[in-house]
């Protein structure tokens, strides 16, 4: 039972800086013991700023004390060592790239967990428990374990920065109230951040506040686009449907020219025939009348030479022949001008249309709403009546020179009709 109570114990024969069994165990002045080269080691960092800390309970001790070998102590771990009973290691979790690192850890530094603002010392979880367990150091401020705590420091004084100075805008420590910001509108950091606070609050609010309103007007704009998007597609659609009635238009017309051409020219070429048929009849019988006429100029038989004259060579007998009215055949040459002027025509209507199509097809985008002008049917209006027009002129009984005026009534922009009068000479 005796050796289980030392087991339990034996953790408080341990340097708390080294964390293993007392070597050479000394106590200083507050009571704590340590290793004699631990303690040694620890104040020799402190010779510059002529005062020495406990690491346990950070007392202060000027000037640096005389350190007493503690022989009961030394006789006690003496005593361990000898029977191997060692203390149980509490886990290590030691330092690595980017940690903070334990300020009272000798070799091989502990990850720190915890800083103080008062000591201004960061600490492993061993060396942190006498700031939980000793009533001074529970009072301290325990911040997570941070390497800039140089940065609490004043500058000027060495002293901890525990003040706000409102006049300047900056932290200050208590000896600076006296100097340089003697009169000026100070506080306590934790009152000023607490003040800083509420403001970061209220601005979280107005963030918060504008972030709803940016959301709204995205979905507007997120809205806006999909309407452009469906209008832009609608206006692609009406146009493809448009331009393929005008195309089916134009080939319409092209095949209507065509048989139109073709009806003209069997007409004519069935006239022409028929003249042919007649003339080269009339020619066959008088050259059969020539021959009876050649054999009755050489005969000899003057009864039946004065008897067949009256039928063959008689003057009436040619005035009795028909006559036959050769017209000038029709040519197609003005049909194909007629056409040639069409399209200068078209081309010049189309380029001046287009223009004020591919001005009119601009897109305006705003926040609240979205304004898409399709693509304008006028030219198509007036491609239309060109090419019905221009069926109508090129039928055989179209006068020469005859000028057709197309009045097209296009609509713009809101405001008075704009009235273009296009002349098709033909």
């Amino acid at each position: 039972m005796a050796e289980q109570g030392v087991l339990l114990d034996q953790d408080q024969f341990c340097c708390s800086i080294c964390l293993d069994l007392l070597k050479e165990p000394v106590t200083i002045n507050c009571g704590h013991s340590y290793c004699s080269n631990c303690i040694e080691d620890c104040w020799d960092k402190d010779d510059p700023k002529g005062a020495y800390n406990c690491p346990q309970c950070r007392q202060t001790f000027s000037p640096r004390p005389a350190l007493m070998k503690n022989s009961l102590l030394a006789m006690v771990v003496g005593n361990m060592r000898k029977i191997g009973l060692q203390p149980t290691p509490p886990a290590m979790c030691f330092a690595g790239p980017g940690d903070v690192e334990c300020d009272f850890c000798n070799g091989r530094k502990q990850k720190a967990l915890k800083s103080c603002l008062v000591c201004l010392a960061s600490y492993c979880e061993t060396h942190l428990q006498p700031h939980y367990n000793i009533a001074p150091l529970m009072k301290h401020k325990l911040i997570k374990a941070t390497t800039q705590l140089q940065d609490n420091i004043c500058s000027h004084h060495d002293k901890l920065l525990e003040i706000f100075c409102r006049t300047d805008q900056q932290c200050i420590c208590y000896l600076c109230t006296m100097d340089e910001h003697k009169g000026h509108d100070t506080v306590s950091i934790t009152a000023e951040k607490m003040e800083k606070q509420k403001q970061i609050g209220l601005s979280q609010q107005r963030v918060k506040q504008r972030v709803q309103e940016r959301e709204k007007e995205l979905k507007e704009v997120q809205k806006a686009v999909e309407a452009l998007s469906r209008s832009a597609q609608a206006a692609v659609e009406e146009s493809e449907r448009i331009f393929t009635e005008l195309i089916d238009s134009v080939e319409r017309r092209r095949s209507e020219m065509k048989e139109l051409i073709v009806a003209q020219e069997y007409t004519a070429v069935s006239q022409a025939e028929g003249l042919m048929e007649r003339l080269e009849q009339e020619i066959a019988e008088l050259k059969m009348r020539g021959v009876e006429l050649e054999k009755l100029a050489h005969t000899e038989d003057h009864i039946h030479f004065l008897e067949s004259y009256q039928s063959l060579a008689s003057p009436s007998v040619f005035s009795d022949l028909p006559t036959i009215a050769v017209c000038p055949l029709p040519h197609f040459e003005d049909v194909s001008e007629a056409v040639s002027n069409l399209r200068e025509k078209l081309e010049g209507v189309l380029k001046r249309e287009w223009c004020r199509i591919s001005t009119r097809g601009r897109l305006e985008m705003r926040v609240s709403s979205v304004y898409f002008d399709g693509i304008s049917v006028r030219l198509l209006l007036c491609v239309i009546v060109c090419f019905s027009e221009s069926s109508r002129c090129s039928t055989p009984s179209r006068t020469q020179d005859q000028s057709r005026l197309l009045t097209i009534f296009l609509s713009a922009h809101p405001g008075p009709t704009h009235i273009i009068q296009t002349t098709l000479s033909v």
